[in-house]
């Protein structure tokens, strides 16, 4: 049986049609998610000079074992002494730490990292 023209032409736009419709199935057919990188600016405060505030605990401890000679008298200056040495020492500790966090210093740093999507 032989197949009119018209015929003949609907056939072969079908089946193009199909051929089309299979290959956009295949073209979609790759992952819907890929690797995205993501930066951001972040504030990063600097760290101190002397993290461990030994400037203002020696400081501190030589000005509170001056203080506590001046009291006292045998053993109990030695305790008075060593005393001032020890509380001095800690309440120097403690400005300096004071000091040095309300006069922090800040820098940037680009922190990156990937995600999907």
């Amino acid at each position: 049986m032989s197949m009119r023209l018209p015929a003949r032409l609907a056939l072969i736009g079908c089946l193009m049609i199909s051929g089309i419709c299979v290959a956009s199935a295949q073209d979609n057919s790759a992952p819907a998610t890929s690797p995205h990188q993501v930066c951001r600016k972040v504030k990063v405060q600097d760290r101190p000079k002397d993290s461990h505030q030994i400037a203002g605990t020696l400081v501190g401890a030589a000005a509170g074992g001056l203080l506590g000679n001046q009291f006292g008298g045998g053993k109990g200056k030695v305790l008075t002494t060593a005393g001032g040495v020890v509380a001095g020492g800690y309440a120097g500790k403690k400005v300096q730490e004071s000091h040095q966090q309300n006069n922090a210093t800040y820098h940037y740093e680009e922190h990156c990292y990937e995600t999907r999507q």
